[in-house]
């Protein structure tokens, strides 16, 4: 069974960086594809990036595009490096995990079975 774990919120001013860490602590990320997903107060949530399983084809979201990277590394990892964030970034950010039956990822929330808890991310100055 695969369990995912979110680190690398914080509060951060404008225009700061953050890098959030979206790691298995049971099972493996191997062979899924992975989305990070963020929900703002009072707002629906969004999806912001995503990988497939070989990380070689990648997806964001318009307003985060050219801001935000996201990786994947060897030891069951993925990351989403923030870069110059805005107050509108502020909100909980999630990674999900569906299995690569797919040729690609999705933004689409509601094709990830397998959620973490999440982690703050607040930018403010």
């Amino acid at each position: 069974q695969l369990s995912l774990v979110e680190s690398g919120g914080g509060l951060v001013q404008p225009n700061g960086s953050l890098i959030l860490s979206c790691r298995a602590s049971e099972g493996s990320l191997v062979g899924q594809h992975i989305l990070w997903f963020r929900q703002a107060p009072g707002q629906e949530r969004e999806g912001v990036s995503c990988l497939d399983v070989r990380a070689t084809r990648l997806k964001y979201k318009d307003s985060v595009q050219g801001r935000f990277a996201i990786s994947r590394d060897d030891h069951n990892t993925v990351f989403l490096q923030m870069n110059n964030l805005r107050p509108e970034d502020t909100g909980l950010y999630y990674c999900a995990a569906v299995f690569g039956i797919n040729y690609e990822c999705t933004l689409r929330i509601n094709e990830y079975p397998v959620w973490g808890q999440g982690t703050q991310v607040t930018v403010s100055s």
